[in-house]
């Protein structure tokens, strides 16, 4: 089964572990970090990636649901030596304090403004939902949607 890792070809398991979680295959085979272990059970986003520029929870999907698709991970978000408009923000605000869960944030804001080129606190929320943080940043995560959305519209950094 192939597919494209961050803009580069990959081969993932044969047809033998289907149902290998994704995670897995990224941390273990693919030695990519970033996409982080929480729960095991697809509830806290720290583990979110995306398939074809869609935030999806690696720990609950198998690999063989990414065979021909395009996954996407925090380590392939910045594009030609530049951050994403989300990396950026999140640093200029400093978002994180242990800074666990905040790949899967990134990734799920980062889907977020290639739909909503300026959300609403709500709209926030809403596709925050389910993005645990133990730190609580919660107020600083929106806050950096927003100053990442501005730069988006502004034309700074790189997009995805």
């Amino acid at each position: 089964m192939n597919t494209l890792l961050n803009r580069h070809p990959a081969a993932l398991p044969d047809h033998t572990v289907p149902a290998r979680p994704l995670l897995w295959w990224l941390r273990e085979d693919m030695g990519l970090h970033g996409t982080r272990h929480g729960c095991g059970e697809g509830a806290c986003g720290a583990c979110t990636a995306w398939l074809d520029g869609q935030p999806v929870r690696t720990c609950v999907t198998p690999c063989s649901a990414a065979a021909g698709r395009h996954i996407t991970t925090i380590e392939g978000l910045a594009e030609g030596g530049r951050l994403h408009p989300v990396q950026q923000a999140w640093i200029e605000l400093q978002v994180p304090q242990c800074g666990y869960c905040q790949s899967g944030q990134i990734m799920a804001a980062a889907a977020l403004l290639q739909r909503v080129a300026d959300p609403s606190d709500e709209q926030i929320d809403a596709a925050m939902a389910g993005h645990l943080c133990r730190c609580g940043t919660y107020q600083r995560i929106r806050q950096a949607i927003h100053r990442a959305a501005h730069l988006m519209r502004a034309g700074r950094g790189a997009q995805s």
